[in-house]
């Protein structure tokens, strides 16, 4: 293998995603990598988990665990071969307390630009006792380390404590989790507001805009949640504002959804595409 020099000129921008796998491409880290890779930014993945559909139980989830000593391997490599040139990171799916602490011993060991959280805090699947302590875990170690983070409207009235029922909810929604985050905060409405846009809110503690597209489809599409944070990860890493990449992000996703993957799964999928036919 020849050796790239972090130096080398027209080098593209590095972004890693820390994230769960799921094989049939519409979200977690495939997601992830394909939307580095259409917003210019070179990808790399450390996988925590392993997440399949059941096609034999309503395609619900089948959730494996990553080993820690492997997740920390695949850390420990990614982190020396770009020492210094990477600084900006993604983080989906975790799964367990333990892959918390992991990711977050790793994170801790170097200095980071930008870390974007999409705070996953269920996953179907996993029992209700274990997921509720991932969700503690996540709150208290990882939340504390983003500098952006992409909360979807139930995540966001998990971390804010409110109940979002309109778009003046989720603004005080965002402003909450920013207060008690420090990070910039897209909080995600979606489809579950009423009206015919889809709306999310960004807030950074000066600056808050509504993000607002016209609904595509009744119901929410897989991978749009980590295609977002993936799409602020990307332009993040190649200079952008928190602001100018919440709206890129935007729409990156809409046009995604317009040209959404069509499976025997229940729901849809994303595809990382779209801007090239927009």
């Amino acid at each position: 293998m020849v050796g790239m020099s972090s130096t080398a000129p027209n080098t593209p921008a590095l972004a890693l995603t820390i994230a769960g796998s799921e094989a049939t491409g519409g979200a977690g880290a495939q997601a992830d990598l394909k939307t580095f890779q259409e917003l210019g930014a070179f990808g790399m993945v450390a996988l925590t988990c392993i997440v399949s559909f059941d096609p034999k139980d309503h395609w619900n989830h089948r959730f494996v665990p990553i080993q820690q000593e492997v997740i920390a391997n695949q850390l420990e490599a990614i982190q020396a071969d770009y020492a210094g040139a990477l600084k900006t990171t993604k983080l989906g799916m975790m799964g367990s307390p333990e892959t918390i602490s992991t990711v977050a011993t790793a994170l801790k060991s170097q200095d980071w630009d930008h870390v974007v959280l999409d705070p996953v805090l269920i996953c179907k699947g996993q029992e209700p006792g274990h997921a509720l302590d991932t969700d503690r875990a996540l709150k208290a170690d990882l939340l504390p380390l983003a500098t952006f983070t992409t909360p979807n409207h139930f995540e966001s009235e998990q971390l804010s404590g409110l109940q979002i029922r309109n778009l003046e909810d989720l603004k005080e929604a965002a402003k909450r989790i920013h207060e008690v985050s420090g990070a910039a905060v897209l909080a995600k409405g979606g489809i579950r507001l009423d009206g015919p846009d889809a709306q999310d809110v960004f807030y950074d503690g000066e600056v808050l805009e509504v993000l607002s597209a016209p609904k595509v489809g009744e119901h929410a599409v897989s991978g749009a949640g980590c295609s977002l944070a993936a799409a602020v990860t990307a332009e993040l890493a190649q200079g952008a504002t928190p602001l100018q990449a919440a709206r890129r992000a935007k729409e990156f996703v809409t046009e995604g959804i317009k040209q959404r993957v069509t499976g025997n799964t229940p729901f849809d999928a994303l595809w990382q595409g779209g801007l090239r036919r927009a």
